[in-house]
Formats: structure tokens, sequence, C-alpha cells
């Protein structure tokens, strides 16, 4: 079935220079053109239908292609050693990864699904019979469940597979009034899974559900389905048919959000791709990929609904997979060619181990900031502003006083103590009544010394009646006598300034009664003057 003389690897199309500075380029799309060719191998002659990768290191790839499945390493996808898995009678469909990476199953134009051990020989290790017509979808759960398998295809027949045992633990006959040709994986529950068929329509299935009712909801797409994707949340459902790609909300069972009508023809393939830092387990900010049989790839944010970058390729395209550790994008053709982008590293001269250079590390990236980064709130600090810049200038330091600063350590005595030192009535006062506000003026003049009991007293001879603070300081001056009265009459000094107290306040009472009977007097007058 192979031909040797034509290459089933290749590069990607050569663009036209860009007319486009390089500075002019957004983050994105210099990320997605730092995937660069790769050499071309050996070939192949029937279309590439479907491209899985490995979900574990070295994220190998399986492609379908004719009668086998062909396996490549996942750092240099060159052909593996016991590739391809050839045990198939007539063409292979839909190679899937279990979630751990050692299994791998496939589906066939003869209705058998075929599990293997891609680590070893390429004979099938389970046969699982169900179908009577091509099996064109198989699944393993997407989370940790390494037992079963989901399987559907041109007889409408959806299966959930015991893979241990091969038997089935959930068959629906007609799931679907036409082929199923897309399933998903829910990627946060082992039991979910949703399929497209050629009759416009995408179910969703709970496999925990009784066979009556385990159809979660359904929708339509309008066309007939050829791919279906879960997006990383779970929540959310990717569907590509005709020449468009929809957004699905399942949760808002089944509302569509978003149409993507970017391709000229039928969309056959979509996968997730990731931009950020290479690794595994990177948090690169995920993006639909998506193929056409115009010969474009584009690159979709889900998030923002928008086109973020365009690949063309001179040829129909069926599938696409995008690795895990994000240093390759690999797409299948019509015509039996896969194109490779590999990601862009740079070549590191390394000490010499055993005679050999390591010369495999990816070049780093510039680190895009979010507002989870320290610098995201630092950035721009050191500009300085243009003439038609309006500067807001930044508030001085305030410089605080003592008093104040013993506040906000919650000394309250000593802020007491600190602002009867400075002799300044209108701080003296703005601290006691803080100190009433919390609650702690009484307990402060409680634990006050003689000498500073002497301040207090001070303060309150000097001021007790003046208009301003009389009606505050003379209802201290009685709560402090209640208090300290032992402590009054044994000390001379606080005696002294008692008695000067006492006569002030009889003066201002003395004064206050004068006042009352003037005011007696004029009142009369001045109402005979009004009339």
């Amino acid at each position: 079935m192979a031909d040797q003389s034509k290459p089933y690897f290749s590069v990607e199309s050569a663009r036209k220079p860009s007319s486009r500075k390089p500075n002019s380029l957004t983050p994105e799309s210099k990320f997605w053109r730092s995937f660069k060719n790769s050499e071309p191998t050996s070939g192949l002659i029937l279309p590439v239908t479907s491209l899985d990768f490995s979900p574990n290191h070295p994220f190998d790839l399986a492609a379908a292609c004719s009668t086998s499945v062909l396996l490549f390493d996942g750092s240099s996808l060159s052909p593996k050693s016991h590739s391809p898995l050839s045990s198939f009678t007539d063409i292979a469909y839909s190679p899937s990864f279990r979630c751990d990476g050692a299994l791998l199953a496939a589906g066939g134009e003869s209705g058998l699904v075929q599990v293997f051990n891609p680590l070893s020989s390429g004979h099938a290790i389970r046969r699982l019979r169900a179908h009577s017509r091509p099996v064109r979808v198989v699944r393993f759960p997407r989370v940790a469940d390494k037992l079963h398998l989901f399987s559907a295809g041109d007889d409408a027949l959806l299966t959930y597979w015991d893979v241990s045992t091969e038997s089935t633990l959930l068959s629906v006959p007609a799931a679907h009034r036409d082929y199923i040709r897309a399933c998903s994986p829910s990627p946060i529950a082992a039991d979910v899974i949703a399929t497209g068929s050629y009759d416009h329509s995408v179910k969703v299935w709970d496999v925990r559900m009784s066979p009556d009712s385990n159809q979660v909801c359904t929708f339509t797409h309008g066309n007939p389905v050829e791919s279906v994707l879960f997006l990383p949340s779970g929540g959310l459902i990717a569907t590509a048919g005709g020449n468009s790609v929809k957004i699905w909300d399942v949760i808002g069972g089944g509302r569509l959000l978003h149409t993507m009508e970017s391709h000229n023809k039928t969309v056959t393939s979509i996968c997730l791709g990731r931009v950020g830092n290479e690794g595994a387990g990177s948090c690169g900010e995920s993006r639909i990929l998506s193929v056409s049989i115009d010969g474009y790839l584009k690159v979709f944010d889900f998030a923002a609904f928008k086109i973020t970058h365009t690949v063309r390729y001179p040829a129909q395209l069926l599938s696409v997979g995008f690795s895990p550790s994000g240093l390759s994008r690999v797409v299948g053709t019509s015509n039996g060619v896969i194109y490779v982008g590999k990601k862009k590293v740079k070549e590191v001269a390394l000490e010499k181990v055993g005679g050999e250079i390591d010369r495999s590390l990816p070049e780093p990236e510039k680190r895009v900031l979010r507002p989870t980064h320290y610098r995201y709130f630092h950035r721009g600090q050191s500009e300085k502003p243009s003439e038609s810049d309006h500067v807001v200038k930044k508030p001085k330091n305030l410089n605080l006083a003592e008093h104040d600063k013993l506040l906000k350590k919650f000394r309250h005595r000593d802020a007491l103590v600190s602002a009867l030192n400075t002799r300044k009535p209108y701080s003296i006062v703005a601290v006691l009544e803080d100190l009433v506000a919390r609650r702690k003026l009484l307990k402060c003049i409680a634990n006050l010394d003689v000498n500073e009991l002497g301040l207090l007293f001070r303060f309150l001879q000097r001021n007790a009646t003046k208009p301003r603070y009389a009606r505050f300081l003379m209802g201290l001056a009685k709560r402090v006598l209640e208090i300290r009265a032992k402590d009054v009459q044994s000390s001379e000094e606080l005696r002294f300034y008692m008695q000067n107290l006492k006569c002030l306040v009889k003066e201002e009472l003395r004064i206050q009664h004068s006042l009352q009977e003037i005011q007696g007097m004029l009142s009369p007058l001045l109402v005979i003057a009004g009339r």
C-alpha cells in the first residue's frame, strides 16, 4: 500500500514575505509563527483520516492511514521501530490513546475495535465485536479511567466497553438517525461523552443513567457534524460541520454561544491547542485549531470569539493534532501527506556527557505579563510622561506625630501621655475623643501614675472652661475625680490643680449667671422694640 516515491511527512507550505513589519505582529502571531518546518521522510498513498497524541511523555503520535495505524516518537516525530500497527483487514480509523498512554485503541472498516500496546509489538491484545458497520470513532475517557472505552460508527450504535473483559456495559442502538462520525469524552467526567452525526445533531450521554434516560441533552448543528470537541471547562462544546465551527453551552441546555464561519468549505476536524510556554502542564490559554478541505488551518480564540492566526496548505486537510508538550502541530491531508510544524528551539551547547551534546532545549520565550504576576502591577513606572500626558502627582507621605504612631500600634496609654506632653489643646482633645471611640479612655486614666495625672489636671485646669472644649472636658473632669479621688487627696500638687479648677468653674458659673440676668433684662426691651 505504500509508495516510497511520495513523502508522507512534509514541510509546511512556503508563504510570500509579509508586508507587515515584525514588530507589528501580536504576541500570539509570533507564537504560531515560531512553529518551523520539519524534514520529510518516506510516504503514503491514502488520506490521513485521524491524528492523536499520547497524553503522557514523550507524547507519541498515532496517525490512521489506509489499513494501519502509524506510530511516531513524540520528541523527534520519526517512525517507531514497531510501527505501523497493521492488524486491520481493511481501512483503520480513529486511533485513541488511553489517559496514561499505555494503550491505544482504533476502529476499522470491518466494524472491529482493536486495542494495542503501543510500546510493544503491533498485534492487538483485545478485539471488541459489537458493530455491524465501520467504526469511525473510538475514544478512551480523558480522565483517570483505564478500564473503559467508547465506540460508535456508521450503524448509529454507541457502545461503552469494559476493555479488560471485552464486554459491553452499555449499548445504545439508533443513538442517531444517521452515521456517527464524531465523538468527544468529557474532560471532567469519565462517564460523559458527546457524539455528532450526519443527521446534523449533537447529543451528550451519561452512561451512569438508565438506558432509557442516559441522553443528557441534544442540539442541532445545522450541517452534517464532522467533529465534536469538549472544551477544557467541560461546560462548553465545539462542533464542526459544513463551513462553520459552533460553540455550545451544555450546562445551559445546549444554548448556541457563537458561530465561526471563516472557512470556505467543509470543516473536517478540530482540536485544542495552547498558547504559552513549552512543556507539559504549562498553563497557557487554550485555542481551537480547525482544518478544512479548503486547505486552511484556523486558530480560534473561543474566549474572545475571534480568529487569531491562519496557515495555508497546498492540499485538502482532513485531520489536525497539537502535542500536549506544546512543541508540535500536525496536520493530515487527503493525499497522504502529514505536515509537521515544530516549535522553534535554540541550540544550546552544554557540557559533553559521554561525547554527546544536548541540543534539544527549547528556546525560552518572553513571559506574558498577567494580573497574577507581581511585575504586572509595576509595569511602566519607570516611563517618563510625554508632553500630552496628564500627570497625576502622588501625594506626599504625611509625617505622623508621635501620639498618632502610638495609636496605630494600639499603645493607648502612651499615646495619651505623648499628647499631654505636647501641650497642644487640639491634639490632646483629638486623642481623648479617639480613645472614647475605642472605649479605652477610662482604662488609660486609671493606669496613669501621679506625674502623668498631674499633666492631665494641668490641661483640664487651663482648657475646661473654654467654650470650644467645655462640654466634653467638664464631663471628663468629673469622671477623673471619681476614678482617682484617693490620688487627688494624697497629692498636694493634684489638690492644688483641683482647687484652681474649682475656682475657675465657680468663676465661670458666676459669669453665666450674670449673662442670664442681662439676657432677662434685654428680652422685654427687644420685644417692645420689635413692635
